[in-house]
């Protein structure tokens, strides 16, 4: 009997074929959707007003990038080009 299974292919159960392709499926999502989340935009605005609060900048010496490195780890960036300070 053991010759004739080797023969066969095994049989794998439903649901853990299923969740194998699922994990496939939201991995490519992940890879082709935007790099940039939908609310990095109005998080610049947010932190504009608040460095306004407290010195008077532009909104282009601002920038925000947000780096994903793996699936895990993501890395808010942010660059405030500040004015010289007057003496």
């Amino acid at each position: 009997m053991a010759l004739l299974e080797f023969f066969r292919p095994k049989k794998s159960k439903s649901a853990s074929l299923a969740k194998e392709r699922l994990q496939i499926i939201v991995a490519e999502r992940r890879k082709a959707g935007s790099n940039e989340p939908t609310y990095l935009p109005q998080l610049k605005q947010d932190i504009l007003a608040v460095i306004r609060k407290y010195v008077d900048i532009t909104p282009d010496q601002v920038s925000v990038v947000l780096d994903q490195r793996d699936d895990e780890l993501s890395v808010l960036e942010l660059n405030v080009m500040l004015p010289d300070e007057e003496k």
